[in-house]
């Protein structure tokens, strides 16, 4: 929800409440991510959107955005017995098919370096360069803004 949530939603940071606001996300229809699974088991999840479904402060917009639809990829939760198996590279490679069935035409991501000290659920700035994301720009001083093009 730290991309989600509205101002007023801001305000209470307990855990029923940004629960109860990302049901209301869910019954209204509007996509809040994928999970990903080991067998029957769920592992890992991304948040994955339309890039206007999440608050401003996630990057700039950049010039032709209004002629693109462009979903971001804001967060993982990897299980840790999951991690070093590949499953964050599944997980974008998921990402990117479902955004693609969506209608969305870019993908934007907002990773930082290995060594980051915070923004770490954002991903690894090499993952992405691996799964054939190009840097376009930063967001803050930690966060690269990579793009995946979909068409």
């Amino acid at each position: 929800m730290v991309w989600r949530a509205t101002a007023e939603e801001s305000r209470d940071i307990r855990r029923p409440s940004r629960k109860a606001a990302m049901k209301k996300r869910i019954r209204a229809g509007v996509p809040v991510g994928i999970l990903g699974y080991d067998r029957d088991t769920p592992v890992a999840w991304c948040s994955i959107a339309p890039k206007n479904t999440y608050r401003a402060g996630l990057a700039n917009s950049q010039e032709g955005d209004a002629e693109e639809d462009v979903w971001s990829l804001a967060c993982f939760f990897v299980n840790r017995a999951a991690r070093g198996r590949g499953a964050l590279k599944a997980l974008i490679e998921a990402a990117k098919r479902h955004a693609k069935e969506y209608g969305a035409t870019v993908l934007e991501a907002y990773p930082v370096d290995a060594d980051s000290p915070s923004y770490r659920f954002g991903g690894f700035f090499s993952t992405f360069e691996q799964t054939g994301f190009v840097e376009i720009g930063r967001a803050g001083s930690r966060r690269h803004v990579v793009r995946y093009q979909l068409r």
